[in-house]
């Protein structure tokens, strides 16, 4: 009697039923949703309160505000100009690119202002709003890598023009 034959279909049915038992286990588990990011509210000043030229500095230590700001008065004489978006933001450079790209004025839950890149209110790219009175405005980057390099930006509205 030759069992080779039937033995070898017994074991092909075996791992026929184990390729099916794999195919047919239990539901897999869902991962976790990813947590809602939080969404930008009206910010407490419109984008276009920001349209124009300004002087700018920048400090990292707070006693050097104030010095701060009237060094950026100083820098009128070649101004920083901020313009508007295209889709109602305002133009402003990244950290460390050359060109400016349309940023978003966000309001958020917690009463702060950002300024950044479309993203959720208070994201790594964005700057605080540390102060803004209509013609001083204060930045403050939120990813401490570049706040380290860059430190907080002092805006000062220029004068039109004559």
């Amino acid at each position: 009697m030759n069992l080779v034959r039937p033995v070898r279909m017994l074991a092909a049915a075996c791992v026929c039923l184990g390729l099916a038992a794999c195919a047919t286990g239990p539901e897999p588990m869902p991962l976790p949703a990813a947590p809602a990011m939080p969404a930008a509210l009206p910010p407490p000043f419109p984008p276009e309160d920001l349209v124009g030229r300004w002087g700018f500095a920048s400090y990292h230590k707070e006693e050097d505000r104030t010095r701060t700001e009237t060094a950026a008065r100083g820098q009128c004489r070649n101004p920083y100009n901020i313009g508007r978006g295209q889709t109602g933001g305002i133009m402003l450079h990244p950290a460390d690119q050359a060109q400016q790209v349309e940023m978003r004025v966000k309001g958020s839950q917690g009463g702060k202002t950002y300024i950044g890149p479309e993203a959720w209110p208070g994201a790594p790219t964005d700057r605080e709003v540390v102060s803004f009175d209509g013609r001083v405005l204060v930045l403050k980057w939120l990813e401490g890598e570049v706040q380290g390099r860059y430190g907080n930006g002092v805006y000062v509205r220029c004068a039109p023009r004559a």
